[in-house]
């Protein structure tokens, strides 16, 4: 057996693993994908969220400013709910341990 018959093989091996963990479940892809996206998006509300706790408290914002943001902090936790129940997701699934710093919710 030549050297280039043992490579070849080699290369074959390595392109089936390959294509079976390329040849993924296009839903599950979907889903991972949203998860992760969602997940990221409900990080960025929470601190959103505290840091706006912390103006109203801080007496830094106008009544109007306050309305608004309570609004559009509202809005945003009922678009997270529809796209939560679109994409089959809990709390839970968005729940990412942060090591040290506890679980995300």
């Amino acid at each position: 057996m030549s050297w280039l018959d043992v490579k070849g093989s080699e290369l074959d091996r390595i392109g089936d693993g390959l294509s079976r963990r390329v040849n993924a479940d296009p839903e599950r892809l979907e889903k991972g994908l949203a998860q992760l996206v969602l997940t990221v998006i409900e990080l960025l509300r929470q601190l959103v969220e505290r840091q706006a706790l912390h103006r109203v408290d801080a007496g830094s914002l106008s009544e109007a400013e306050t309305e608004r943001l309570g609004r559009s902090l509202l809005a945003l936790s009922q678009r997270m709910d529809e796209l939560k129940r679109e994409f089959e997701l809990t709390d839970s699934d968005l729940n990412l341990d942060l090591g040290p710093l506890g679980k995300l919710m």
